[in-house]
């Protein structure tokens, strides 16, 4: 366990960052060998079906995350107040809320997954694969979550490693279980979507197995286990507008993808490309950001001050280079990152990506700031100016992608994201100067 509360503040950072870093890596893996193995296998209208279901994923299964992710900034804020009983039953409160919300959307989301397809103009010829492979990985949302939730836990209380290990066993798994349900047993997209659940229980199953054996702070008892009211409202208060966060924000998502469903599948598959190459610009993002929220929530129950204002500023800088140095590279290498996923003789896609990446990869350094910003103050507890950032997101996206179907230009629908990043960090960034000048002034 690491104690964020004390010692040099960029190397504390620094090194609770690169395993999150390295984990994310294989986040990204994880989440991208479904694309990767399903186009390279079983082809072009293949990878759009599973393309296509990644908006409708984000905003459900990416509503308990979000809310499993408010969930442990409650743990490390009492982590870092050293309140050793009060950790034991945030952990409580978040298993009992990651499994309820789980279950509960599971069964909303398998009645619905057809319509919401339709809904959003999916092409008919990738319809059904579609309807397929998200329904498994809807009806199995629980294992994602629960995940996500161990990780989040045991970030908390400074352990960044051990959610690495978990990553690595399960991408590894992964790339096994889809290679032998694709090639050798011919489940096609099913057995993609199974082959993923199935690696997602295995790594539960690790994360479980070592907080029972290394874990004693996130140890709890029957007693620590039944519903408390209070401590539910508590973490309710944060976790609930940090899912509906998560979800404003996928509903821009969804917007986008309806909006390239009306530009054929050409567009579609593009889209089930870049946004991968978008996640591998935003790892870096993300493991700061992440660092930053567990830097905020422990330091933010130590009154330590002056070091969440240090630790941003240092954060920012780091963020801010990686966006404008990975823009710089993507722009340059586009053909190689494209073709990692589809044949070069698709021409089209391959050309509609690096208009893609010119338009958006010039907007990663607002991007990182949009990242460490909104961790930081979300592991303040504040869920509220997260969430109308987020709704600032949502309308910038929307508001370009509708105009960009509406005269069928399809650069003017990727300037969407560029966008909603710049809508986001305006209320983000003045939020942010705020909090510093009200720290500056505790410290004085």
């Amino acid at each position: 366990m690491k104690d964020l509360t004390k010692g040099n503040i960029t190397t504390g950072l620094l090194l609770f960052t690169l395993p999150l870093l390295f984990g994310n890596f294989f986040q990204i893996l994880y989440n991208t060998m479904d694309t990767l193995i399903v186009g390279q296998t079983l082809g072009k209208l293949a990878l759009a079906s599973v393309g296509s279901t990644g908006s409708i994923n984000f905003l459900i299964v990416g509503f308990a995350q979000g809310m499993t992710a408010g969930l442990a900034i409650i743990t490390a804020q009492r982590f870092g107040g050293k309140d050793a009983t009060g950790v034991r039953k945030s952990f409580a409160t978040g298993i009992l809320f990651t499994v309820a919300i789980s279950l509960l959307l599971g069964v909303i989301s398998l009645i619905f997954v057809r319509q919401l397809l339709q809904l959003m103009q999916t092409p008919d010829e990738i319809l059904a694969g579609a309807v397929t492979f998200l329904s498994i990985m809807l009806g199995g949302m629980i294992f994602a979550n629960l995940f996500n939730f161990l990780s989040s836990a045991l970030r908390a209380i400074g352990d960044s490693k051990t959610p690495v290990i978990a990553l690595i066993i399960s991408s590894i798994a992964n790339i096994a279980f889809e290679y032998i349900a694709i090639l050798l047993l011919h489940t096609g997209i099913a057995g993609a979507g199974f082959a993923t659940l199935l690696a997602q229980l295995i790594s539960v199953i690790f994360l479980t197995a070592h907080i029972h054996k290394h874990v004693p702070e996130l140890h709890f008892t029957k007693t620590v286990l039944r519903f408390d009211k209070d401590e539910f409202v508590e973490h309710a208060r944060l976790a609930i507008p940090m899912g509906f966060q998560s979800s404003i924000i996928a509903i821009g998502s969804i917007t986008m993808q309806v909006a390239l469903n009306t530009l054929g599948t050409n567009a579609v598959a593009t889209q089930a490309i870049v946004s991968k190459i978008d996640q591998l610009a935003m790892l870096p993002m993300i493991s700061i950001g992440l660092a930053m929220s567990t830097f905020a929530a422990q330091n933010y129950g130590a009154k330590q001050f002056k070091r969440i204002t240090q630790g941003l500023t240092r954060s920012v800088l780091i963020a801010v280079f990686w966006g404008i140095s990975f823009g710089v590279i993507l722009n340059i290498f586009h053909h190689g990152f494209t073709t990692l996923f589809i044949s070069p003789k698709q021409t089209q896609v391959i050309a509609l990506s690096a208009r893609y990446y010119l338009m958006n990869g010039g907007f990663y350094w607002i991007l990182s700031i949009l990242f460490v910003t909104r961790s930081t103050i979300q592991g303040l507890g504040n869920g509220k100016i997260p969430t109308i950032a987020g709704f600032m997101e949502l309308i910038f996206r929307a508001i370009v992608a509708i105009i960009g179907v509406l005269l069928l230009n399809y650069t003017l629908v990727i300037s969407a994201n560029a966008a909603a990043w710049i809508g986001s960090t305006l209320i983000l960034i003045p939020t942010t100067i705020k909090m510093i000048h009200s720290f500056n002034q505790k410290n004085a």
